[in-house]
């Protein structure tokens, strides 16, 4: 993924994800490029989840987002902002946490958490995975 992210110039980037929506359609094309399989039962079928591009197990009815399980679960802030800071990561991967908190406006220990994330995903994988989830 770093190198998807690597190819891309700023205003690329800004143009390919210049909204929510297109974060998650890209997040959940490369989460389900292989299909869906449920988490909790194993059942490849689904329907439409209740939120964008989340898919619904048809057998548990368990619903999954797009960004469930990926380095952006749980994650606070709009996956624009967080898309957005992967790409600065991966462009410069030196960055510190504190000039990250003062380009993108976001408190410096929210962006150390994504960063560490990214960082830990780096170091296990190789490269930079927004589906490893840790």
């Amino acid at each position: 993924m770093k190198k998807f992210f690597e190819t891309l110039d700023a205003e690329m980037f800004s143009t390919r994800f210049a909204t929510d929506e297109e974060c998650l359609q890209f997040l959940s094309e490369q989460k389900w490029a292989n299909g869906f399989v449920c988490k909790k039962c194993e059942h490849t079928n689904f329907c439409k989840g209740k939120t964008p591009y989340a898919r619904r197990c048809t057998r548990c009815k368990s619903e999954e987002s797009a960004t469930a399980h990926t380095i952006f679960h749980r994650c606070h802030i709009p996956i624009m902002e967080a898309f957005h800071m992967v790409y600065m990561v991966c462009s410069n991967p030196r960055i510190s946490t504190y000039e990250l908190s003062r380009q993108m406006e976001i408190r410096q220990m929210t962006c150390w958490k994504l960063k560490n994330k990214l960082m830990e995903c780096l170091e296990y994988k190789g490269e930079i995975d927004i589906l490893y989830s840790g």
